[in-house]
């Protein structure tokens, strides 16, 4: 059960999925204010939710409303001239929440002047409730407040705590961005399918129930990653053959870790 006051900034992709997930566990309308410039019809939990106020800047929230929790989900390149705008809020010690990618709790405290932070890491899959999120709470935090962000965050999926913010950066290049890499291998594995004389329909939809089904099995076995994989490759057989390939010299797993590497230096390269 949702409950409290929340002032969500932003709703795009993001701020509309933990919308929707807010209301699936049960928030009122009424308790929540959005700040969206781009306007209520591009927010379609405001469309469903004729109660839910949606405003477009923070000069329009009312002066009585205390939120007890503020939700940042804007992109990182806007922040600088978002943030500071909520700055008057400390004073009334709400616990300030962040989706933005690469900008730490001593961001927003020096943004904000002070102030509860607590860092979010979810991923795209919040859309149909299988993210998972990860946070860290700078040391203003209280325990109440570190449940509220929980509890928040889990309505669209898993919830891990870390206690080293310098991990939220490798963080966000594993599962902030990780559907992506998931999206590009069924993309490649779709175009190699035609590359070998597949109708083009029916490589894609290979590829894409292949991923999702070996993704469902990854996520309700109890087995290793490897030991999945090793289950299902027999020697001098097909996919052995494939694995050579993608496991030899400069294969999937050096580019992989090169790929979360540049991730990462990109990550905390936002923070500055």
């Amino acid at each position: 059960m949702i409950e409290g006051t929340i002032l969500l900034v932003g709703c795009g992709k993001m701020g509309g999925a933990l919308l929707d997930g807010w209301f699936a566990q049960g928030m009122n309308p009424v308790d929540a204010i959005i700040v969206e410039p781009s306007g209520r019809d591009t927010v379609p939990p405001c469309k469903k939710h004729r109660a839910l106020t949606c405003l477009s800047t923070a000069r329009e929230v009312p002066r009585d409303f205390r939120p007890d929790v503020v939700l940042f989900a804007v992109k990182p390149q806007v922040a600088d001239d978002v943030v500071p705008a909520y700055a008057h809020l400390v004073a009334q010690q709400p616990v300030f929440l962040s989706v933005i990618a690469g900008k730490t709790t001593e961001y927003f405290r020096g943004k904000l002047g002070g102030g509860a932070i607590v860092r979010a890491m979810p991923n795209t899959p919040a859309a149909i409730g299988k993210a998972i999120s990860v946070l860290y709470a700078s040391p203003q935090v209280s325990a109440i407040q570190s449940r509220v962000c929980e509890v928040l965050m889990s309505a669209v999926g898993q919830v891990e705590w870390t206690a080293d913010e310098a991990q939220m950066d490798a963080v966000t290049a594993v599962s902030g961005s990780g559907p992506a890499y998931v999206f590009l291998l069924a993309e490649c594995l779709r175009d190699a399918g035609i590359e070998a004389g597949l109708p083009p329909a029916l490589a894609s939809k290979l590829a894409i129930a292949t991923i999702g089904g070996a993704g469902a099995l990854l996520e309700q076995s109890d087995s290793a990653p490897d030991v999945l994989r090793q289950n299902v490759t027999s020697p001098g057989g097909t996919t052995a053959a494939a694995l050579n390939v993608l496991m030899g010299e400069g294969g999937l797993k050096p580019l992989m870790a090169r790929a979360v590497a540049e991730a990462t230096r990109r990550s905390k390269e936002l923070a500055k």
